[in-house]
């Protein structure tokens, strides 16, 4: 039966997928069309009835199903002492979940959407697109360059290296370059999925681009207080962008949330935005496959950023580290395989390198991971907002951000009232709140910083 039938029967997204499945059984069967449409009217009418039918049961056990929470909620804990309540309950909530094993919110944490951003939750044989993050494998890239830092203080180098940022990145919604650049990304199988195929072109298209929200490209001072990461102590120039997979990325996670949602009607209102896709099912193992082409192409938006700026510049990459912090890897905890999701977390493996940056006028930090197994191996992924945009742009000055920048040293090319500085956390806090979790190996202080201009819609 065709989608327009079933949804007119009274069928979600997730309920015809299952039932044209189904369908397609009962053909094998020799059902008509009219046996199969009368059975679904009467699923509809009473799902309890016909959980046990010979074809169409797992139609009615999906459409019987009723919310079961863990009667424990399962065990998670907490970094930073000022998080927001709200943040604090979404952990909370997310922890009552029946896939849910074990949680941890970072001390950078705030409100998202089903999970907190800054949170951390464990799952068995699940994974939840919400919990990912709408900004899939949203990500952050550092270079050290060949270059003396001494090229900010000389005006014709400075220039160059600001003309160099304009002219090889792109920021905003709907932000591309009009011959695209070559990456094997592109290359690889995009015809997995319908939505990865409808958005093959955009991302060729997009590829090389930062977006909006809080996501930059900068240049500032690197440094490196003991011989580490193959370099001599010291100062250098280094380059750092954070952004993620762009549209095809947003467009993944809208789509497999929504059908996660279908799947899972039962949930409460607070708990919608935390339905999950089992992996034994086609759509789990569809999104899977999804997530982690978008992953690739996140890592790839970066490597062309870096590669095309760095080649301009006709520079040499003396040392790079780089890591995803929106996104669900499959690992061991507890003696069992579980899906970890981190939802603005960035991983922290014992030795596992990360950034965390903190805002265009405060240092980020690269870090090395002690393993903590408690924190599921994971930090925060920034600073964490203080302040939501709505409330930046009514509260804030331009007057005030700009003398803030010009006293640390910072040169603002673009960037909206909602990313200055005072709506993060003080980084130099969120910091001292995970010294267990991240040894600091070195220090970055932006001072040539590009972000999308005042105005744009945030896409994180």
């Amino acid at each position: 039966m065709k989608k327009r039938a079933l949804h007119n029967l009274g069928l979600n997204m997730a309920q015809i997928q299952v039932a044209q499945h189904l369908c397609k059984k009962a053909a094998d069967e020799r059902w008509k069309k009219s046996q199969m449409r009368d059975v679904i009217l009467a699923i509809v009418a009473d799902p309890d009835a016909y959980t046990s039918h010979a074809i169409f049961g797992e139609l009615a056990e999906m459409m019987s199903q009723t919310f079961e929470e863990r009667e424990i909620t399962a065990p998670w804990q907490q970094w930073g002492s000022d998080l927001q309540p709200e943040a604090i309950r979404q952990m909370q909530n997310a922890c009552r979940l029946p896939i849910a094993r074990r949680g941890a919110l970072m001390p950078d944490a705030h409100v998202g959407y089903g999970l907190p951003i800054g949170g951390v939750l464990a799952t068995k044989n699940a994974i939840i697109p919400y919990a990912v993050g709408v900004d899939i494998a949203c990500r952050m890239r550092l270079s050290v360059l060949d270059i003396p830092e001494s090229a900010l203080d000389d005006p014709k180098q400075r220039q160059r290296l600001r003309d160099v940022l304009e002219d090889e990145t792109r920021f905003g919604i709907g932000a591309s370059f009009s011959s695209p650049h070559d990456h094997e990304v592109l290359e690889r199988d995009w015809y997995m999925t319908h939505i990865t195929k409808k958005f093959m072109g955009k991302a060729r298209a997009q590829l090389g681009s930062s977006g909006s929200g809080n996501h930059f490209v900068e240049y500032g001072i690197f440094t490196l207080e003991e011989d580490d990461l193959g370099l001599k102590k010291g100062t250098y120039l280094a380059l750092l962008s954070h952004s993620g997979s762009r549209g095809p990325g947003a467009a993944v996670a809208n789509h497999y949330s929504r059908l996660a949602r279908d799947f899972h009607p039962e949930l409460p209102d607070e708990l919608r935005h935390l339905a999950w896709l089992d992996m034994d099912s086609e759509a789990g193992q569809e999104y899977w496959a999804a997530m982690n082409l978008m992953g690739d192409f996140a890592a790839a938006n970066h490597e062309v950023i870096h590669r095309e700026m760095i080649a301009s510049l006709g520079a040499t990459a003396l040392a790079t580290v780089e890591n995803h912090h929106n996104f669900c890897w499959k690992e061991e905890h507890d003696g069992e395989e579980l899906y970890v999701h981190r939802k603005g977390a960035t991983p922290a493996g014992k030795g596992v390198l990360g950034i965390i940056p903190g805002s265009m006028a405060t240092p980020a930090y690269i870090v090395r991971g002690r393993g903590e197994d408690v924190s599921l191996r994971s930090a925060s992924h920034g600073a964490g907002r203080v302040m939501s945009r709505t409330q930046a742009k009514k509260t804030l000055d331009w007057a005030d951000v700009d003398k803030k920048l010009r006293e640390e040293g910072v040169e603002l090319i673009s960037a909206g009232l909602d990313e200055a500085p005072g709506v993060y956390k003080d980084i130099h806090k969120v910091m001292s709140e995970q010294t267990d979790l991240v040894d600091v190996v070195a220090r970055f202080q932006p001072k040539l910083v590009k972000m999308a201009p005042a105005g744009e819609r945030p896409e994180d």
